[in-house]
């Protein structure tokens, strides 16, 4: 879970500009994966792992919602038929060697798969959490499950993830998160008080308001909660404190700096198994965080963070030790981002060649 840039639109599709050269080294070691053309393809409105992958891979990413026809039962359908319609006018244009798709939903898999069979090119899943414990998509897993045997690899983000896919018979691959680059900007400004980014999008398995009863345990301390307050609970509204700003959906300056002055990013989850995209942009930008007591989480950020329980009093405590001791997290925050672009490299190269074994001839 987090909050991701958003780049240039074109009608229903949003795509990124062109990236830079990859600076790691792993793709120059592969002559031949630096001339591939990849496209990476997410029907959703914004996904900052989708965008950032490509930016890392030399590719494009595109951005397929067509956010005025919503999640309705009523227009899925349609919905669905115009974003595939979207999603082939890409791929035709582009004409890519290989084709990367979020997951879920599972319908943008399938059709990325019969684009690819029918133009004899490989595809790979990035599959989120949500792909295999929403329960919407839980009841398509045999779908998917057998999207991911045709795919080259899928991508999760942990070893529980990954045992599901293998289980299944596809391959997997483990990349735990991705470098994130925002550019830099005076748009957030924490001045004297400490401040506390929380990233949320108001889903389900948020504590959105233990997080409001902690705030309010702890009024010198500012809270600025992203996401569109559309998504909240209007009775959640009412209990809102007054140390607490709904900043609304942020532009990618805009919040790119707010993760990279606050004191530190606040980001929970009820739900095991879920990496919070939010921690792993923080801490790629020297942000300590306080994230949610699963074990995934405490293997992600060993250091620069504070695991807690998703309770209003142990959010609270959390937080007054962050304050009280914020140089040395943030000291461990940055020695976490280094680490994380090492692990990342080797990660890359896996990748790179897993994509160069399946793909070569």
């Amino acid at each position: 879970m987090g909050r991701s840039s958003r780049p240039t639109t074109v009608g229903a599709v949003t795509a990124e500009p062109p990236f830079r050269p990859d600076p790691t080294g792993a793709v120059a070691e592969s002559p031949r994966f630096y001339r591939m053309r990849p496209t990476y393809i997410s029907w959703a409105p914004y996904c900052s792992r989708s965008d950032s992958t490509a930016r890392e891979l030399g590719g494009r990413s595109y951005m397929v919602y067509r956010e005025e026809l919503g999640s309705r039962p009523s227009t899925v359908a349609l919905k669905y038929a115009l974003q595939a319609r979207d999603t082939f006018r890409i791929l035709a244009t582009e004409r890519p060697d290989v084709v990367f798709v979020m997951s879920p939903p599972v319908i943008a898999v399938l059709t990325v798969w019969l684009w690819c069979a029918w133009h004899r090119k490989s595809f790979v899943v990035d599959a989120h959490t949500a792909a295999f414990l929403h329960p919407r998509w839980r009841k398509l897993q045999w779908l998917h499950n057998a999207l991911c045997r045709r795919a080259v690899t899928t991508i999760v983000t942990n070893d529980h993830l990954a045992g599901v896919v293998r289980t299944a018979g596809a391959h997997a691959t483990i990349l735990r998160d991705v470098p994130v680059e925002f550019p830099t900007t005076d748009a957030f400004d924490p001045g004297d008080q400490f401040a506390i980014a929380v990233v949320c999008s108001f889903n389900s398995d948020e504590p959105i308001g233990e997080i409001f009863d902690a705030a309010a345990l702890v009024p010198d301390v500012r809270f600025l909660v992203t996401g569109n307050p559309k998504h909240l609970d209007p009775a959640l509204l009412e209990r809102v404190p007054r140390n607490v700003t709904l900043t609304g959906f942020l532009s990618t300056e805009a919040y790119g700096s707010l993760i990279a002055k606050a004191g530190a990013v606040l980001t929970l989850t009820t739900r095991d198994h879920t990496m919070l995209r939010g921690a792993y942009e923080a801490v790629y930008q020297g942000t300590p965080v306080i994230v949610s007591n699963w074990p995934l989480l405490r293997d992600a950020f060993e250091r620069g963070a504070i695991h807690v329980e998703n309770s209003a009093t142990a959010i609270a405590g959390a937080v007054l030790t962050m304050r009280d001791d914020h140089q040395r997290f943030q000291a461990e925050a940055r020695e976490l981002r280094a680490t994380k672009l090492a692990r990342w490299r080797q990660a890359k190269a896996s990748l790179l060649s897993r994509l160069r074994t399946c793909t070569a001839g």
